[in-house]
């Protein structure tokens, strides 16, 4: 009977198998890495975008902040303009009160009154004088009060004194001085206390 010897050839399929082998886990190691590479790539791509991203972000922002002190510029230099426009209008509407509050005074004091002084304090107007009775001064009361430029008569004082015999008693008064309200503000405001009620 002839004996074969298998050995070297399971040793050199073993051997093959081997270097297969190895190929094998080369190929896998090197797809791995390669895999790997484009994996970190492909991260540091988005990143890097989201990066940018973040940084045009950062600059439209400082563009807003800067539009936004801009716009608070604006509103206070609005602010002072109205103000200032606020101030021009009430001297514009005061301009022609103190006409009118001597023409009123004229106009309202019933006869058998005497002023003897005028007395401003911001929108308080002081008025003494002699009136010969007590009812002239309530007249007197009453038509300031229906002027329209004066308003809450107020009498501080009245008495009789001896000085002038035709106007035996004193007074002094104070009033509150207004802009009457044109006819169609008194509509609204006639409107608006209805509709309240």
């Amino acid at each position: 009977m002839a004996r074969i010897n298998l050995l070297p050839w399971r040793a050199e399929r073993r051997k093959q198998r081997q270097k297969e082998f190895m190929t094998m886990l080369g190929l896998a190691a090197g797809a791995a890495l390669l895999l790997s590479f484009l994996i970190v790539m492909y991260y540091n791509g988005q990143i890097e975008g989201q990066q940018n991203r973040n940084e045009y972000l950062r600059d439209q922002i400082k563009l807003v902040d800067e539009q936004i002190k801009e716009i608070e510029t604006l509103d206070k230099k609005k602010a002072n303009l109205l103000a200032r426009k606020q101030v021009i209008e009430e001297l514009q509407a005061s301009r022609s009160q103190m006409v009118h509050l001597f023409d009123q005074l004229v106009r309202t004091i019933p006869e058998g009154v005497r002023l003897n002084s005028i007395a401003q304090s911001g929108q308080s107007l002081t008025l003494t004088g002699q009136a010969q009775s007590n009812a002239r001064v309530s007249s007197y009361m009453r038509n300031l009060e229906e002027s329209g430029w004066m308003a809450n008569p107020d009498l501080s004082i009245i008495e009789a004194k001896g000085d002038d015999k035709g106007l035996p008693n004193a007074f002094t008064l104070k009033v509150k001085l207004q802009t009457p309200k044109k006819e169609g503000e008194e509509a609204d405001a006639a409107a608006v206390s209805g509709g309240a009620q």
